[in-house]
């Protein structure tokens, strides 16, 4: 997509994170609030860079970070074959699963202060509170970020998995720190955030005083968002979007034209 920039990130020890930076492409305004966008396990691609800029063009500026810069440029991890073919699919996430376990919560925690610096810093993003959004294991990204930063005023995750476990490192332990309120769109029948899940992450949003939108896409398989691949759900998609829009509109103070 044309209109969205690729930028460097510098990150420790000399390394160096590629972003997409997705501006309104109608919206003449000086400033507009800052979200961080957590990609899926597939990486930085054009899906990626669709998604940032529909969100960009509600009047937000968007930063989406190749959080895999570790493991190779963003062109480097890129699919080669269409994902679109179930078995292609299943292939592709044999060979990533490695990088996305090596993102390690340590890690994790160690990149997203960064990734929230540069957003804040770039050219048009409004001083205020910031969005997140994550997508597949993004959604565990982007709850880190709100427990992390309390300007952190809204955290949307779709198909995430992972988001509460019984691990002493799960994201939602760390919920009592956030400010943010959350809207999460799960994946129906979804081995990585079942019902038991679903409803621990419930629990922690409640008992941290969080308002939450905690909700089953029903029928909606894991990855429903990402439309070049073989699990694509438009009306998931659509609702997914719908809920996130309202989300930023309500908590980033962004009048809807």
């Amino acid at each position: 997509m044309a209109s969205v920039q690729t930028i460097p990130i510098p990150m420790a020890e000399g390394a160096v994170a590629e972003a997409f930076v997705a501006r309104p492409q109608r919206d003449t305004s000086e400033e507009h609030p800052g979200v961080l966008l957590f990609m899926d396990a597939i990486g930085l691609r054009p899906r990626i860079a669709e998604m940032a800029q529909r969100i960009a063009d509600w009047g937000y500026v968007v930063l989406a970070p190749n959080v895999f810069f570790r493991d190779g440029t963003k062109d480097e991890l890129a699919p080669t074959t269409d994902l679109t073919d179930p078995g292609a699919r299943d292939e592709f996430f044999e060979a990533a699963m490695p990088r996305v376990q090596a993102l390690t919560a340590t890690r994790a925690e160690a990149d997203i202060p960064v990734y929230l610096e540069t957003l804040r810093a770039l050219t048009g993003v409004a001083e205020g509170p910031v969005g997140t959004v994550g997508y597949c294991m993004g959604a565990r990204l982007a709850v880190r970020a709100a427990n992390l930063d309390a300007g952190v005023a809204a955290v949307g995750g779709f198909h995430g998995g992972g988001l509460a476990t019984e691990g002493d490192d799960s994201p939602h332990r760390g919920l009592a720190d956030a400010r943010a309120e959350f809207v999460f769109g799960h994946a129906d029948q979804d081995r990585s955030m079942g019902p038991e899940a679903v409803a621990r992450l419930g629990e922690a949003l409640a008992d941290a005083g969080l308002s939450a939108r905690n909700e089953v896409y029903e029928g909606a398989a894991h990855g429903y968002t990402m439309s070049d691949t073989a699990v694509f759900d438009e009306a998931a998609t659509e609702r997914a979007f719908t809920e996130l829009e309202a989300l930023f509109a309500r908590t980033l103070r962004v009048s809807r034209a």
